[in-house]
């Protein structure tokens, strides 16, 4: 296999060292979505500190893939923030979806700006973060059980696309980075090329 030669061919450097804060969201984002599978009846507190802890640790991995805006990891912690204060399903429903619309508009806008490698999953991934904040309002009279499976599912469709756009990431920074073989020269031995 060859490497591509034109640099529009080869992934950028801020593409490749961007595997890491991806695959750190994904799995933030795939934990959450577990702990709303396996979590039979959850009290409002448990609501309330899983939806706080899940935005402000998608915070980090914003702030660390610097990305997006500045303002936005900073939303998506207020929100967290929110949740944790407010203790009530109506409270982490509106601090959810402020940081998820902000977070899924602001992705859509990358997603449709920029031409890079992860342009796509910047705007699937948007899609579902403004899909989970509209969700949520219309299950607030159906208490925390029902918003957290509403967060949950929006978290493990976002996990799921995370975690292959990282490995990709990952995958295509390691080949970028092996130098290709030189091709022996017609009856050369294999040791004379290396």
């Amino acid at each position: 296999m060859t490497l591509p030669t034109t640099p529009a061919q080869t992934p950028s450097a801020s593409a490749a060292g961007l595997w890491k804060p991806v695959l750190i969201r994904a799995a933030v984002a795939s934990v959450f979505g577990l702990v709303t599978i396996f979590w039979g009846s959850p009290s409002v507190q448990v609501l309330a500190w899983a939806v706080g802890l899940y935005l402000l640790a998608t915070a980090v991995s914003l702030w660390m893939s610097r990305a997006l805006p500045v303002a936005v990891p900073v939303v998506v912690a207020i929100g967290g923030v929110g949740a944790l204060v407010t203790q009530s399903d109506a409270g982490v429903a509106l601090s959810a979806l402020l940081a998820l619309l902000v977070l899924g508009l602001l992705e859509v806008v990358h997603g449709l700006r920029k031409r890079d490698s992860l342009a796509r999953d910047w705007l699937i991934s948007g899609v579902f973060s403004v899909g989970t904040a509209l969700a949520l309002p219309f299950f607030i009279p159906l208490g925390a059980h029902a918003l957290l499976g509403v967060a949950g599912g929006g978290a493990i469709l976002t996990g799921v696309l995370w975690m292959l756009s990282g490995l990709t990431l990952r995958h295509d920074a390691r080949t970028a980075t092996q130098a290709p073989a030189q091709p022996a020269a017609p009856g050369a031995s294999p040791e004379a090329v290396n």
